[in-house]
């Protein structure tokens, strides 16, 4: 019934889930699933988590929206208590990681307007890269499979770099670069990891030609590598970061931080969001922010998904190929003829939410609370597959 009446974009599977508790969700016929998924990275402490559904309800009978010509108390709150944890001067709130890689890629674009003119519009992406489905985000994805002729003609002045190659540095940015941007892991293109040192030197490149330097980070920020932005363990300290997925813990939110050279670009009128900073979502944000910064929050998560690929390693299934990740962000390649559609499929019928990513990549992003009761439930029926391929 369901593929009939909402368009099916997704894929999705004849699957319908009605509730959740924890990392355990249940579809309507009262199947069980343990959730190595977490609405892809969006939910990131789980299901009916008690502190978050306090905080929208209290929320809820106070006010749920308030229009952009005001600002709310709890969203005051919520950027005032993000900035001071972050260091960044200022936030701009929407509502998805398309609409904060939107939000940045404008930004870029008029920092290159106001520092070299029009010949200054160029952004440069990583190959292999995701940013979003509108046409700008879209043009700026790393992948052709991304740019199907259908949507054409798509924004101008995009280019890619390969991540972690040091020859490309060297030539890639001159006056025309208006912005660099990094995916901290590229979940969509696999789960792939950017180095460290090769992103703080194209970082200086791209700096050194007069561009400013941004970090999408709508799947690996807040906590899910095991630092509360990927971006801080590679060490190039973006001027501008999107982000969006777990922000709320699966209320709908993103936006953009900003500090240095980008602060002060974006004036009035240059980038508006209806339903940005909803009080909704910013109370529910804030419940993530604490949880975050709880002592042991983020050492957990590392903690977990170190156990979670050592595991995965120790099953020595034969259609297992590189196991990649950080923190709670896992890409387990499959091999051997193993297809990762399948694979996921016939998890799913055995009781185990993942995706897929890549070429052939089962990718693992459960909620970063998980209990290592679950985390075991799950690598058991994960084994059970992975053998019988």
């Amino acid at each position: 019934m369901a593929s009939k009446i909402v368009v099916n974009n997704y894929g999705s599977f004849d699957v319908t889930m009605v509730k959740g508790k924890g990392s355990t969700c249940y579809d309507i016929n009262g199947k069980k699933y343990i959730d190595f998924l977490a609405g892809i990275a969006v939910n990131c402490l789980g299901h009916n988590f008690k502190p978050l559904v306090k905080a929208i309800s209290k929320q809820a009978k106070k006010q749920i929206h308030v229009c952009n010509y005001f600002v709310s108390d709890v969203g005051v709150e919520y950027a005032t208590e993000l900035l001071g944890i972050t260091g960044y001067d200022a936030v701009y709130f929407g509502n998805s990681g398309a609409e904060g890689n939107e939000a940045a890629i404008k930004l870029a674009r008029k920092y290159g307007y106001l520092n070299g003119g029009e010949k200054r519009r160029v952004i440069y992406t990583l190959e292999s890269s995701f940013h979003g489905r509108t046409l700008a985000t879209l043009t700026a994805t790393g992948q052709e499979k991304f740019h199907p002729a259908c949507f054409a003609p798509y924004v101008d002045c995009f280019k890619t770099i390969k991540a972690n190659d040091w020859e490309a540095i060297k030539t890639a940015f001159d006056d025309t670069t208006a912005a660099l941007l990094i995916e901290c892991v590229q979940g969509e293109g696999g789960v792939n990891i950017v180095d460290a040192d090769w992103a703080k030197a194209a970082s200086d490149a791209a700096r050194a030609a007069g561009a400013i330097v941004m970090a999408d980070e709508v799947q690996t920020g807040f906590g899910r590598t095991g630092t509360l932005f990927a971006s801080e363990a590679l060490g190039f300290d973006p001027e501008v970061i999107s982000f969006a997925k777990g922000a709320a813990g699966g209320v709908p939110f993103g936006g953009i931080l900003i500090k240095g050279k980008a602060a002060d670009v974006f004036k009035a009128g240059d980038h508006q969001s209806t339903f940005g900073g909803n009080p909704l979502a910013c109370a529910a944000g804030l419940v993530v922010l604490h949880e975050l910064e709880k002592p042991g929050f983020l050492e957990s998560v590392v903690e977990k998904g170190d156990y979670m690929r050592k595991a995965i390693a120790g099953f020595n299934a034969k259609c297992v190929g590189e196991i990649r990740g950080k923190g709670l962000m896992i890409g387990v390649d499959m091999i051997n003829g193993a297809n990762a559609v399948e694979v996921e499929k016939k998890l799913l019928a055995k009781g185990l939410l993942t995706s897929t990513a890549g070429a052939n990549t089962l990718r693992i992003v459960p909620p970063l609370n998980i209990s290592y009761k679950e985390i075991d439930e799950g690598l058991s029926i994960l084994k059970d597959v992975l053998l019988s391929e």
